[in-house]
């Protein structure tokens, strides 16, 4: 845990404040653990601290933000609005990462978004590579809509997976990404 910091500064140091920087933990902290790191972490402007601790213990998320202004994001093993309406309303995180596909699809998560709207907290939906371009599309689509969007995750597949799914989904500076597929109108989104 002592490293991390440091991370961070060397990379502050070779690339600028203008580099959005986020940290996975993957759930690997006790509460006071990712408290401390979440103010360790305070002077070098991460994007968002992910993941600090076990999902299902929410309440850590209280202790957590008690003591660190480095937002906070969780939520990609949620399925219901149930699983992130704590986290929510007490205001414990500033990203929500629900799934398309694993939160009710289209309609539920536009419930969870809507609920977090209330409470400013931002949507940082979950891309990885084991969800399809289809669901990846159907995402960034809902980016375009959402109020409190905040950021879209996105990890390019496999050529194999291409073939299957032939879409074209463009990243430009990190910042564009468009989607074109049979089905699906193109669209581009800019920050």
């Amino acid at each position: 845990m002592n490293h991390v910091p440091k991370l961070f500064a060397a990379v502050r140091e070779r690339f600028g404040d203008d580099l959005h920087v986020l940290h996975d933990v993957h759930h690997r902290l006790t509460p006071i653990e990712a408290a401390r790191l979440g103010k360790e972490v305070e002077p070098y402007h991460l994007f968002w601290l992910e993941d600090c601790v076990p999902a299902e213990n929410q309440e850590a998320f209280g202790l957590i933000r008690q003591h660190t202004t480095t937002p906070l994001a969780v939520g990609e093993v949620f399925n219901s609005l149930y699983d992130a309406k704590a986290l929510i309303e007490n205001q414990w995180i500033d990203y929500i990462r629900a799934t398309l596909t694993h939160a009710g699809g289209i309609t539920h998560v536009r419930r969870i978004a809507d609920l977090a709207g209330l409470y400013h907290v931002r949507t940082g939906f979950h891309g990885p590579t084991d969800l399809s371009p289809v669901c990846l599309g159907a995402a960034i689509h809902f980016d375009t809509w959402v109020p409190n969007f905040g950021i879209q995750e996105y990890m390019p597949h496999t050529s194999a997976t291409d073939e299957v799914f032939p879409t074209i989904i463009a990243l430009k500076m990190g910042i564009s990404l468009s989607v074109k597929s049979r089905g699906m109108a193109s669209i581009s989104m800019n920050s």
